[in-house]
C-alpha cells in the first residue's frame, strides 16, 4: 500500500499478520537457529575418605589407568621407534625414509589392537581390496596415549575413510589442502618423549655442526633387549614361545599376532636390521625371509593359515594365531584392520 508520502510499506523481519490472526514468516529474512549449550565443563565425582572429607577426582582418571593397566607398557609405535634408535646416541638414521609412514599405520594397528576401530560392516566391501575398505569408530573412549587419542578423535569428527587413505593423511602424502590438517605432527619426538616419560629414554641437547639437536639416548636397556629377543624369536626359532613380561602381559588378547604385527612394521620401517646384527649373515638372510612370508600371509584376510613355515621357522605361528582369532570371533571386524594395515606395508616402498 503506498503511503502519503510516495513510500511503499514493506515486510518487517518478523513477518506480518495474515488475516486469520497468525504471523507469517518473511522469505528474505530468517533469524538463525540457536545454538544447542555445549557444556564443557569436565566431569567430577566425589568419594568420602575415612575421615568424613569428600575427595573430587575426573572418572576419566580412573578408566585410563585401568585401560594401561591390562595394555603393554609400549605401544607399537613405541617399539618400532626404539629399535630403531642409536642406543648411545640417541637419534634415527638420517636416511630412513620409511619410518614416518610405518608409524601411522602402527597407529592404525593399535587401535584397532585396543578395539576403538574396525571395518565397516557392509557385506559389499569385499569387492575392494583390503587397503581400500572403510574403517569406523566404535568405541570412542580415550586410551591415555596422546597420539592414539588424537587419531581416535580426527576419525570420530571426520567423514569415513580407507585404510590407505587415514594413513597417507596422517603422513602428510596429500596434494588435497583441505586435508593437509589431518598430518600428524613431530609423531618421532612426541613418541621419544613419551618413552622419556615412561624411563626408557632420557633427552640431551646434542651438536650436530650446524644446528643443535635433542636426542633420547636409551635408558633402560632391558625394555630393547625384550623387543629385540622377541624379534629373533619369531624369526629364527622352529617353536616361537612368547614369555610373559610387562611388555606383553601374559592376559594380553593377541599376543602372537601383536608380535607378528610389530615384526612385519620393523621390518617396513627398515629398522628390523637392528634387532638381527648379533647374528651371522646365512642366519639373517633366513630371517629376513620368514619375515617376508609373514608379511604375505598376515597381509590378507582371513589370515593364510600354514603348518609351518617354508624353513622350519614358527612351526607353531599358524596355530596360535588361529586360536587366538576363534577366541575372539566378535573382534574379526577389527582384525581385518590389522591385516589392511599390512598390506599396505608390503608396498611401502613403491607408495614413497
Amino acid at each position: 500500500m503506498a503511503s502519503q508520502g510516495g513510500l511503499t510499506r514493506r515486510r518487517g523481519a518478523g513477518g506480518v499478520t495474515s488475516p486469520t490472526g497468525e504471523e507469517e514468516s518473511s522469505s528474505r529474512v530468517t533469524s538463525p537457529a540457536p545454538k544447542p549449550f555445549t557444556d564443557r565443563t569436565p566431569e567430577t565425582a566425589y568419594e568420602n575418605s575415612e575421615n568424613g572429607h569428600r575427595i573430587a577426582y575426573d572418572p576419566r582418571d580412573i578408566s585410563e589407568s585401568a585401560e594401561r593397566s591390562k595394555q603393554p607398557k609400549l605401544t607399537l609405535m613405541e617399539e618400532i621407534l626404539l629399535l630403531g634408535l642409536k642406543d648411545k646416541q640417541g637419534y634415527l638414521s638420517f636416511w630412513n625414509d620409511n619410518i614416518s609412514y610405518a608409524l601411522r599405520g602402527c597407529i592404525v594397528i593399535e587401535l584397532a589392537f585396543r578395539g576403538r576401530i574396525s571395518m565397516q560392516n557392509d557385506s559389499a566391501r569385499r569387492r575392494f581390496p583390503l587397503a581400500d575398505r572403510i574403517i569406523e569408530v566404535v568405541d570412542d573412549t580415550l586410551t591415555g596415549e596422546v597420539l592414539l587419542d588424537e587419531a581416535l578423535k580426527m576419525m570420530k569428527s571426520s567423514e569415513k575413510m580407507s585404510v590407505s587413505s587415514w594413513i597417507d593423511l596422517m603422513s602428510g602424502e596429500t596434494w588435497n589442502l583441505m586435508k593437509i590438517g589431518y598430518q600428524l605432527k613431530q609423531v618421532r619426538e612426541r613418541l621419544a618423549k613419551g618413552l622419556v616419560d615412561k624411563g626408557i629414554l632420557r633427552t640431551e641437547k646434542r651438536n650436530f655442526l650446524l644446528f643443535d639437536m635433542a636426542t633420547h639416548p636409551v635408558v633402560d636397556a632391558a625394555a630393547k633387549d625384550e623387543i629385540r629377543k622377541r624379534v629373533r624369536n619369531v624369526c629364527s626359532n622352529r617353536t616361537v614361545v612368547l614369555p610373559p613380561s610387562q611388555f606383553l602381559p601374559a592376559e594380553l588378547e593377541f599376543r602372537m599376532l601383536r608380535t607378528i604385527s610389530m615384526v612385519c612394521a620393523a621390518y617396513a620401517a627398515n629398522v628390523l636390521e637392528n634387532a638381527l646384527v648379533t647374528m651371522g649373515h646365512e642366519t639373517r638372510e633366513r630371517a629376513f625371509a620368514q619375515v617376508d612370508e609373514l608379511l604375505a600371509e598376515y597381509s590378507q584376510w582371513p589370515f593364510a593359515r600354514r603348518a609351518g613355515g617354508g624353513q622350519g621357522i614358527g612351526a607353531n605361528i599358524g596355530q596360535v594365531v588361529a586360536d587366538e582369532v576363534e577366541r575372539n570371533k566378535d573382534r574379526e571386524l577389527q582384525l581385518e584392520v590389522v591385516a589392511a594395515c599390512l598390506s599396505v606395508f608390503t608396498r611401502l616402498d613403491s607408495l614413497l
